[in-house]
């Protein structure tokens, strides 16, 4: 490619993809495509448009891979009188590209079979902010005197220790009917998808491994919760605190509100009475226990299952609790509704037929006991749909859950004619649903009311459901549109997830406490999503205000006539992050990762990453990965080479634009002797400042017009960007923004291990960080003494200052190598 070619793409191309015409935007899924997917952009035009083809180009060479016809038009929408729909499904090769139609380009966006690697992680960061009791994200407790037990016939007025689970969202109120939903959805994730799931933090959700998976140390504290609100046989709660809660942004751990126990001391803990109870002037519409019940008795008896590897002893006593807590459903049928004090808003769950189906399903998956079965069949055909699929409303919550997981649970029963009609109840509500969706021109068919994001989670996860059970992809493109709508394929272009990616535009002023107060985002939480104008404005307190003017405003003109969406932290509505909602995503998330590992024959990633940077590879492996890094230095070319090769290793080699300029001879050679060549920026930028490393010195400008720089060096030496995927940052300092910035390329950042010093071989005897050759020898022997080095990427530099004499890469090295390898280590190049 000539210059004038490459700095062309850079002014048209790669600033974020600003649009090229300010009337005219194409809207992508932000994290990027599997290869093997649907993939369908829409293009969005305040003025009549006629187009007719699109092409796509690569990001990093300006080729265009592909040109496409005849894109599919869509009518209008709100203030966009022109949308097309423009399907590139059928082009599956990996790399980093953007879509160009009308005068406009996309943002640029991966194809390669890892762009979902972590999301479903990601999402327990806001569970984790969310804990009730000890919160590892302030590191301070909340809520340490709940509670006082209130419309029990016998019991009103007694404490009762109800300590721990989740607040529901931004309030910090707590309810069965969101919190055992969140808790069954994130079993079932980690059940149908364990190989996809980390451990990165511990039990009480600090940073450290436990030897758990994360979810399932998530898992047990909602369950543990969950085990409390259900302390006796009979017993049942269904709600710690109500709406007095609303009673302004606060941290938990200095909330205050006074329920009559004195301020902070202790919160009402509502019984399941099965009767109707306040609604501050009002009674709320409950008609029974069953959908309080049905949720106890499907999450203890699959929770059961889920936790016996963990914790044996727990999973005996809950399994134990799941009949008792579904026979209370049976004496007392009907909804359990929540209940508030001054304000008209509650969870008005109107169904229950479909918990009690569940919770029948699972105690037949535990026990095998024919009867349950004959009760979830019976259940079943009570509500053969879920309500509100294909409706254009419903209350807030009326029918919950969002999807009845127990129409599926009987779709995979050995009886064919019975799989066949519950497989029939799923398709009837994909539907309907679909039947709505065509007349959008993001083939989005779900009803805006609260918390619609929830519902669009809910019908993603049905789809695919269906889709695995009976091999059906008639509705696959809707699944993609859905999937797509969560992460920036809707009219703003937003992700619906708070920081995922954080490369995108993503919800920056959520409604949250926590970034009222300045102590952080509600990262990894899933915000409400878009409501219907006329919900939005008949609402108490909300508006467009944020932190800083009125960034609600900056949507106006992607506004759809009928719906409003705002990025606002005034705006609960729409911009709220919820638990439940986050919780749900993780099945769907989790199917993604999986599958790509499978595109792509991978095994489960357990490497170790800081700040979105691989500082360590699997752990429980005793191997160890040598890179080496050079800006303008390369005299140990001669000495390095000569060991790697003595001793049979690969590694790998990281460079800038500069180096691979300079010394073409050095780059001929690494590659002969099948080393890994990578880039190490072009310029040997300082992304951050060194007393802060959350400041950011360049802008994503002049990040992407580096790295591109780099990448241009290192093809004319003869090594494409494909094959040169990871990369470590200049001076092994980064971000986790930079780290964002790059995966958005399809580049993975990866950074030396920290604690054994082999980077400090640089230092001269002037410096008062300086290092000998026989300090940094004796600091790894140190580390691997006390701890080990397994999956430790050690790195060192190709060439230092002259003043250094005394030379890492010589023979110290070596050194190092036969004294590893003989206990045991090998030396791989993994990535």
């Amino acid at each position: 490619m000539t210059k004038c070619n490459y700095w062309l793409i850079l002014f048209l191309f790669i600033f974020n993809a600003l649009p090229g015409k300010a009337e005219e935007w194409i809207r992508i899924n932000q994290l990027g495509y599997l290869p093997q997917s649907k993939k369908v952009a829409v293009f969005i035009s305040e003025e009549p448009t006629g187009l007719s083809e699109f092409a796509l180009i690569d990001v990093f060479t300006g080729e265009t891979k592909r040109s496409f016809s005849a894109p599919q038009a869509g009518g209008s929408i709100g203030q966009m009188q022109s949308t097309y729909r423009l399907n590139f499904s059928d082009f599956q090769e990996p790399g980093t590209y953007y879509i160009k139609a009308g005068g406009t380009v996309s943002p640029h966006f991966p194809i390669n079979n890892q762009v979902y690697n972590g999301t479903a992680d990601f999402l327990l960061n806001y569970m984790r902010q969310q804990r009730c009791g000890y919160n590892p994200f302030l590191k301070d407790s909340c809520h340490v005197h709940d509670g006082y037990i209130v419309y029990h016939p016998t019991k009103s007025g007694q404490h009762i220790d109800v300590r721990g689970g989740w607040h529901d969202a931004t309030d910090y109120l707590q309810y069965t009917t969101t919190s055992a939903n969140a808790i069954y959805q994130l079993m079932f994730a980690y059940q149908q998808n364990p190989e996809t799931f980390g451990d990165a933090y511990d039990a009480a959700g600090h940073k450290g491994a436990n030897g758990i998976p994360d979810i399932v140390d998530e898992i047990k504290w909602g369950l543990d919760w969950l085990n409390r609100m259900n302390p006796a046989k009979g017993e049942l709660y269904n709600q710690i605190a109500d709406d007095r809660d609303h009673s302004g942004m606060r941290l938990p751990n200095k909330d205050l509100v006074d329920y009559g126990y004195g301020p902070g001391k202790g919160r009402p803990v509502y019984f399941c009475s099965g009767e109707p109870q306040v609604r501050g002037t009002y009674m709320n519409a409950t008609t029974g226990v069953a959908s309080t019940a049905g949720k106890f008795a499907s999450c203890f008896a699959l929770g059961a299952e889920v936790l016996q590897p963990f914790y044996p002893e727990f999973a005996q006593k809950i399994g134990a609790k799941a009949d008792d807590a579904y026979q209370e459903g049976i004496k007392k049928p009907g909804a359990c509704q929540t209940a508030s004090v001054k304000s008209p808003y509650i969870y008005e769950e109107d169904n229950w037929v479909d918990d009690m189906q569940l919770g029948a399903a699972e105690l037949y998956r535990a026990t095998k006991n024919p009867k349950y079965l004959e009760q979830a069949i019976a259940y079943g055909r009570s509500e053969p749909v879920t309500p509100w699929m294909g409706a254009d409303s419903a209350r807030h919550y009326q029918w919950y859950p969002f999807m009845n997981m127990g129409h599926y649970r009987l779709a995979q029963t050995n009886n064919k004619r019975l799989s066949s009609e519950f497989i029939r109840n799923m398709r009837t509500g994909i539907q309907r649903t679909y039947e709505k969706a065509v007349e959008s021109p993001f083939l989005h068919g779900i009803p805006y009311i609260w918390c619609s994001n929830n519902l669009t989670t809910a019908m993603l996860t049905q789809c695919r459901l269906y889709r695995e059970i009976t091999g059906d992809t008639t509705y696959e493109e809707m699944e993609a549109a859905l999937r797509d709508w969560l992460f920036g394929c809707n009219p703003w272009g937003t992700s619906m997830v708070v920081e995922l990616p954080l490369s995108g535009d993503y919800p920056a002023q959520p409604h949250s406490s926590l970034l009222y107060a300045g102590v952080g985002n509600t990262t990894g939480g899933l915000v409400d999503g878009p409501v219907y104008r006329t919900i939005f404005e008949s609402l108490r307190g909300v508006n467009m205000d944020g932190i800083n003017g009125k960034p609600g405003e900056e949507y106006k003109r992607f506004q759809p006539n009928q719906m409003v969406y705002h990025d606002a932290i005034n705006d609960y509505s729409t911009n709220e992050p919820t638990m439940d909602g986050t919780a749900c995503l993780t099945y769907y998330l989790s199917s993604l990762q999986k599958e790509g590992m499978q595109q792509d024959n991978s095994k489960p990633d357990r490497n170790i990453y800081q700040d979105g940077g691989i500082v360590r590879t699997d752990p429980s492996k005793k191997q160890i990965t040598l890179v080496f890094t050079a800006a303008d230095k390369a005299d140990g070319a001669d000495p390095i080479l000569r060991t790697l090769k003595k001793h049979g290793i690969k590694g790998g080699f990281f460079f800038t634009g500069g180096f691979y300029e300079r010394f073409p001879q050095v780059i001929q050679r690494l590659k002969a002797d099948g080393h890994y060549m990578g880039g190490h920026s072009y310029g040997h930028l300082l992304y951050a400042a060194w007393e802060n490393r959350d400041s950011l010195l360049v802008t994503r400008d002049e990040f992407e017009k580096d790295l591109l720089r780099s990448y241009e060096t290192m093809r004319n030496a003869g090594i494409t960007y494909k094959e040169a995927s990871v990369y470590i940052p200049p001076y092994e300092y980064y971000n986790k923004q930079i780290a964002a910035w790059a995966s958005n390329m399809g580049v993975q950042v990866i950074n030396f291990t920290p604690g054994t010093l082999t980077n400090a071989d640089y230092t001269t005897p002037d410096m008062k960080n300086y290092r000998s050759s026989q300090e940094i020898y004796d600091k790894v022997m140190e580390v691997e003494a006390r701890e080990g080095l397994n999956g430790h990427i050690m790195l060192i530099h190709f060439g230092t200052e002259e003043s250094r004499t005394d030379k890492f890469y010589d023979k110290p090295m070596e050194k190092l190598i036969k004294t590893l390898k003989k206990k045991g280590y090998t030396f791989v190049f993994p990535f």
